[in-house]
């Protein structure tokens, strides 16, 4: 963005500091905004305050989590697609990169579900490529193993489970917000924007069973 310099800042490091090279953090941009950025929100100015320029003095808020590598920000999701596994930060959308590379995969989503003991393990859902006939275990352990390797032990996935369907809004957006309070037990409503509510409903036992839910 011209006339904009971005940065990250991260909650476990002083505000001021840039996060390890490769570490996903929050991505912040240095205050002043240009003309033209968001000024406000509208008959609101305590809440855009508090939620856009509080958290880190001296920079806004974008909401986006991400990474710098070589110099590049890579934008990996918004920061509530970021869980605490074990007291350790991780981008759900590093893991949904390392599963989408596998040749099998057509489209997949990675959430944090809640765990008594280390607080969210990450869990994987993953829609095939329609002409992939191998049995969906053998690619499911194939998976789990591979984001072990590109990530690291400690972004395991709890497990992986091969669907027919991510639910998505219409405008294509999958819906995980929805999927991790189904998993996580609650009796999440089904937003006016799903295109297709039959997708949720199929879904709904597979993230009960990979969840903690009763």
């Amino acid at each position: 963005m011209p006339g904009a310099s971005k940065s990250r800042a991260d909650s476990a490091v002083t505000l001021t500091s840039r996060c390890p090279q490769g570490v996903d953090g929050a991505i912040v941009v240095r205050l002043p905004l240009p003309p033209g950025a968001l000024p406000t929100l509208w008959q609101d100015d305590d809440r855009y305050v508090a939620s856009y320029l509080s958290p880190y003095t001296g920079y806004y808020l974008t909401g986006d989590s991400g990474h710098i590598d070589d110099g590049y920000v890579f934008v990996m999701g918004r920061t509530h697609d970021v869980i605490n596994v074990a007291g350790h930060r991780l981008s759900t959308g590093s893991s949904e990169e390392a599963l989408a590379a596998h040749p099998d995969v057509a489209e997949c989503a990675v959430i944090g579900v809640a765990d008594a003991l280390k607080g969210q393990v990450p869990r994987g859902f993953v829609v095939l490529e329609a002409d992939v006939e191998r049995e969906p275990g053998e690619v499911e352990a194939e998976l789990v193993q591979l984001v072990r390797e590109r990530i690291g032990a400690v972004a395991s996935l709890k497990d992986v489970a091969v669907v027919a369907a991510l639910p998505k809004t219409r405008s294509g957006k999958i819906l995980r917000k929805t999927m991790r309070g189904i998993a996580d037990g609650h009796d999440e409503p089904i937003p006016s924007t799903v295109d297709d509510p039959g997708v949720i409903e199929v879904l709904h036992p597979v993230l009960r069973r990979a969840g903690h839910a009763p």
